[in-house]
């Protein structure tokens, strides 16, 4: 059972240890339309904090090269906003904790400025220069302008911990955290990009919304999720469903467990879950990633002791770029993450029952969120 709301995992988790060594962050993605044309773009909103106990007044950015000769390790909010396709761009905004009005508990909320992040909306706006994004490569991004005035109201969840596995979250076992609490998000609202307005509509956001937090990122680096699914055996929307896929190698008390990915579909009310921390699914998974020249491929295959779901996406490498992160401890260990919004593919998902596997579905992706990435 994973399509289990809980605000209180969605909250801030920067307490004890990880406040000195963490990160938390909140991320959405959804597609909004052109006013002048109505074509579609994808566009992405994250709200990232790293290390309050080292805060301050003013955003400590680990790139610095000052800070890295001495090393000292970042601390900030650091709002990143965006948009895939050919013309894609990613913009960083940091502020110091000082400037920061965060929830301790449940349901969460995020504000600095006129940036505001919460379970219900989402406002802010960010403006870089080309002067001033060649002049701080600590900032780690591009240079334009975004504003956004965003409603969710987030639809289905995979609840990551519901189970064995939260026992392992709150010892703190893993490096790595996840949970989405709309892996099915309906977003609404205006977004300005550079100038030009979009419009967003519910019913053609095709959103999503989950948090990650912990103390170092892992490698490889897997996502894949959409809402925007089509069946083949009848031919229509699946208005109630939606498909997410994440991890690569998490870490338990330092010890890396390779290629272990979650996984889930939500096929119209039906629950198809591949999440390797329940033992008691025998969940087997093999994946691959191919990049080739003009797109990047992804293929999944994971068994259950119920099911069989397997998962090709493709992103083309135009519509791409590599999102930039550093890590609590001040390193930049991704230097190559792909990050997409127009990944499409298929899904074909499988019963089991007494040795014999039927296909229940073959499904038609597209808006599909997509991420790979390894350590170099």
């Amino acid at each position: 059972m994973f399509n289990v709301k809980d605000p209180a995992r969605n909250a801030f988790m920067l307490h004890g240890p990880l406040a000195r060594l963490g990160y938390d962050w909140w991320w959405h993605s959804f597609t909004a339309i052109d006013d002048e044309t109505g074509d579609e773009k994808p566009f992405f909103i994250e709200f990232f904090v790293c290390n309050p106990a080292q805060g301050g007044a003013l955003p400590i950015l680990g790139q610095l090269q000052e800070n890295k000769r001495k090393g000292i390790k970042p601390s900030y909010l650091m709002v990143k906003a965006g948009c895939w396709g050919e013309d894609h761009v990613q913009l960083h905004r940091f502020f110091g904790w000082d400037s920061v009005k965060i929830s301790n508990g449940a349901p969460y909320s995020v504000e600095a400025a006129d940036c505001y992040a919460s379970d219900t909306e989402l406002r802010g706006s960010v403006s870089i220069s080309e002067q001033e994004s060649d002049s701080h490569p600590e900032w780690m991004c591009d240079f334009g302008s975004m504003e956004w005035n965003l409603h969710l109201d987030k639809r289905i969840a995979f609840n990551v911990g519901y189970g064995a596995s939260k026992v392992l979250r709150d010892i703190e076992a893993f490096a790595m955290y996840w949970h989405a609490e709309g892996m099915k998000t309906l977003f609404s609202g205006d977004i300005t990009l550079n100038g030009k307005r979009y419009k967003v509509i519910p019913e053609r956001s095709y959103g999503y919304a989950d948090k990650n937090w912990g103390r170092d990122f892992t490698s490889p680096w897997v996502w894949l999720s959409s809402n925007c699914l089509r069946s083949r055996k009848t031919g229509q929307m699946l208005q109630n469903s939606a498909f997410d896929i994440g991890g690569g190698r998490p870490k338990i008390y330092f010890v890396p467990l390779d290629r272990r990915l979650l996984g889930v579909f939500y096929h119209e009310g039906k629950e198809y879950d591949f999440n390797f921390s329940h033992a008691w699914l025998k969940v087997r998974t093999t994946f691959s990633f191919k990049e080739g020249q003009d797109e990047v491929v992804w293929n999944v295959r994971q068994e259950n002791i119920h099911a069989v779901m397997e998962t090709e996406i493709r992103c083309l490498r135009k519509d791409m770029l590599f999102v930039n992160y550093e890590a609590p401890d001040g390193s930049r260990k991704h230097n190559r993450l792909f990050n997409g919004g127009n990944g499409y593919g298929t899904i074909k998902l499988y019963d089991k029952s007494q040795g014999k596997i039927e296909l229940v579905d073959e499904i038609e992706a597209s808006h599909v969120g997509c991420e790979y990435g390894e350590y170099c």
